[in-house]
């Protein structure tokens, strides 16, 4: 893996937890705090992108099915914030994706990368299953392991979308994000305007957290995308996922999630894997 695809990738992982630890500290978000982040990235994007780049309707299929992918991505994730400990859903999210899409890049798109990358991106989803293994009891174990699973399910259909989006049908990391998040903002609107007083509550308490994911949601994707154009899909997924080790940690120090010791031993063990997958 080229060094600027490594940077980018390592940017994106420290964006990707500090907007995720955001929305784990806004109660019961849901839709109503999907749709606030979708609309503020969609006016902060779509101004750049019309000064960029010249609309096609050729944009059309690829970008509303990316974002109908993130809508189903951005609501399990909120529900399985509501119902399981960060440390549980957010690494098993992040662990399963890579290595479903891993799997496909390799069967489905051909790819064949180094054997020491794979070896790296078996040691990523390991360290991600150390660091999910320890958590909450009960009941809301459950659901954050069901819904963190599902979600990572949705991950692989979105990076494998959106690496043939940038990739096979060139179309701009940037406008394939913007178009993304107006997808969101657009099919949310409804249920959002139905709840108006109950979305200008959310903005009045948890601005600072709309903020917060409506900028560095997109940003740390764009990272990822410009990432997938330098180097295989198959590495930038699981290399990608050293955001779960930064995660871990906020999770232990930010929320006084349980069971640091396993946490930063899977955390190890994610960074071995990083490490043979940047030398591969």
């Amino acid at each position: 893996m080229s060094p600027v695809a490594l940077l980018l990738i390592l940017a994106a992982a420290f964006a990707h937890a500090g907007w995720n630890l955001a929305a784990k500290r806004v109660p019961n978000g849901g839709a109503l705090f999907v749709w606030l982040n979708a609309t503020l990235s969609a006016v902060l994007l779509v101004p750049v992108v019309l000064l960029t780049a010249t609309p096609s309707w050729d944009w059309v299929v690829p970008l509303v099915g990316s974002g109908l992918l993130h809508l189903t991505y951005f609501l399990l994730l909120q529900r399985g914030y509501a119902t399981g400990d960060l440390s549980v859903v957010y690494p098993l999210a992040r662990g399963t994706g890579p290595l479903l899409t891993v799997m496909l890049a390799v069967t489905v798109f051909g790819e064949r990368p180094h054997p020491l990358g794979l070896v790296g991106a078996a040691a990523v989803v390991l360290g991600v299953l150390v660091i999910g293994s320890g958590g909450s009891s009960g009941g809301s174990r459950t659901a954050g392991v069901v819904y963190g699973l599902l979600t990572g399910a949705v991950i692989t259909g979105y990076t494998l979308w959106d690496a043939n989006t940038v990739n096979t049908v060139a179309i701009a990391p940037l406008v394939l994000i913007t178009g993304s998040s107006v997808t969101e903002a657009v099919l949310l609107a409804p249920y959002a305007l139905s709840r108006r007083a109950s979305a200008v509550r959310m903005v009045r308490r948890h601005w600072r957290a709309v903020c917060v994911v409506g900028v560095l949601s997109p940003l740390a994707y764009v990272l990822v995308l410009f990432a997938m154009t330098l180097a295989p899909v198959s590495l930038v997924a699981p290399a990608r996922e050293l955001s779960i080790v930064v995660g871990g940690v906020l999770a232990w120090l930010v929320l006084g999630e349980p069971n640091p010791v396993r946490r930063l031993s899977g955390a190890l063990i994610v960074l071995a894997g990083v490490a043979a997958i940047a030398v591969s």
